[in-house]
């Protein structure tokens, strides 16, 4: 839903049927997409355009690892970039601490997904529009950005908690990759 307040578009979502507010400019397809800064599971930064330079990459934007709707979320993406090649990154943030992330990792075999963490500055949430702002997590999302660095994909689950649609996704990926 979205409304204009102030001048302002409020975007929302819900969370078990209640309303949550986004935080941050809605990315659209064909946006280039926006750096941004995060923290890997041994607590160094991560600038995503630089790292992922020349890289097909689908973000999964979930609130945390150790929800059953994100787990197997992530899990299944884990699954799924096990099929892929090296020229495509599946990336999942969430705000959980890098520690917890790489407990998770261990504990569920995640081994092809790379997880990091918002935590710190929110600087993913807040330039890709998924913070909820009641809640300082990430809304369910999944962007897909193309070599070039250009916004190909986006999927933003209404129900948090809720799956994605992951056959959309993957082959929303696989188009990128012929």
């Amino acid at each position: 839903m979205e409304e204009n307040i102030n001048n302002e578009v409020k975007r929302t979502v819900t969370l078990h049927g209640r309303e949550m507010t986004l935080i941050g400019d809605e990315i659209k397809i064909g946006d280039k997409a926006p750096d941004f800064k995060v923290t890997s599971n041994d607590m160094t930064p991560m600038k995503f355009l630089r790292t992922y330079k020349g890289k097909v990459v689908l973000i999964s934007s979930v609130p945390s690892l150790d929800t059953p709707v994100c787990d197997l979320e992530t899990r299944r993406f884990n699954d799924e970039a096990l099929k892929l090649s090296s020229d495509v990154e599946i990336i999942t943030i969430s705000m959980d601490l890098p520690f917890a992330q790489k407990r998770w990792c261990g504990q569920n075999g995640v081994t092809r997904v790379k997880t990091y963490s918002d935590y710190m500055k929110a600087e993913f949430g807040k330039s890709y529009g998924v913070l909820i702002k009641e809640l300082r997590l990430l809304a369910r999302c999944i962007f897909i950005i193309d070599k070039e660095g250009v916004v190909r994909y986006v999927q933003l689950v209404k129900e948090v908690s809720k799956e994605p649609n992951y056959e959309e996704a993957i082959n929303a990926l696989k188009q990128l990759l012929v």
